[in-house]
């Protein structure tokens, strides 16, 4: 009993080590010993569990894309609410994510300029159409009907996400030039997610909110 116990704690700790050791390192820069070491286990027993890096990182980006995708899907579907709240419900989402994991935004950012293909493969086998087809039918419907502004997606896409992730890729220099302790770092962003809305807003509905 203690064995099957154990064996069952021992998939959740190894992919909780392989996470945080992709996300400060990189997919190219962590080895399975590396991982193992941080675990506390030997290379067999690692990969009794996963037989390569691959499926490791698979099963890593998995867990990080699934915390959040059907929350988003799910935010994005409330047409009651009002543009401007459901962006906020949005940005407050990811906000959260990325403080509980600063170096996210820098290991996906690595990630796609290492190998972009690989990424979106891992994203296919994730089967994510479920709340990927909704999400994007429901901005395509809003878009189409130019309750948006007739802004693109790509367009859209890229201010959303350079809105939310440069002050923690640039976090190293702003720490240097702006900010002299982590608290002063944190109050700005808490002032900058309203900006993040709002600018997004104003985007989306041609100026007006």
């Amino acid at each position: 009993m203690e064995r099957g116990r154990e064996s069952r704690g021992l998939e959740p700790k190894i992919i909780k080590t392989a996470r945080r050791l992709f996300i400060e390192k990189g997919f190219a820069e962590t080895s399975m010993s590396d991982i193992a070491l941080e675990a506390g286990i030997n290379r067999p027993v690692l990969h009794y569990y996963f037989r390569t890096k691959e499926r490791m990182f698979h099963a890593v980006f998995g867990q990080i894309v699934l915390s959040f995708l059907p929350r988003l899907s799910g935010i994005i579907q409330q047409k009651e609410k009002s543009l401007s709240e459901r962006i906020g419900e949005i940005v407050e989402v990811y906000s959260q994510i990325f403080m509980e994991n600063p170096n996210l935004p820098l290991f996906i950012v690595r990630e796609i300029h290492r190998d972009p293909g690989y990424l979106l493969d891992a994203l296919r086998g994730l089967q994510i159409e479920c709340y990927l087809q909704p999400l994007l039918g429901t901005l395509r419907e809003e878009m189409g009907e130019e309750r948006w502004n007739g802004i693109s997606l790509p367009f859209l896409f890229y201010t959303f996400y350079g809105l939310l992730v440069v002050p923690f890729l640039s976090k190293g220099m702003g720490m240097q030039v702006f900010f002299k302790t982590e608290s002063e770092f944190r109050n700005m962003l808490s002032r900058w997610k309203p900006y993040v809305v709002r600018q997004l807003v104003a985007l989306l509905s041609g100026g007006h909110q």
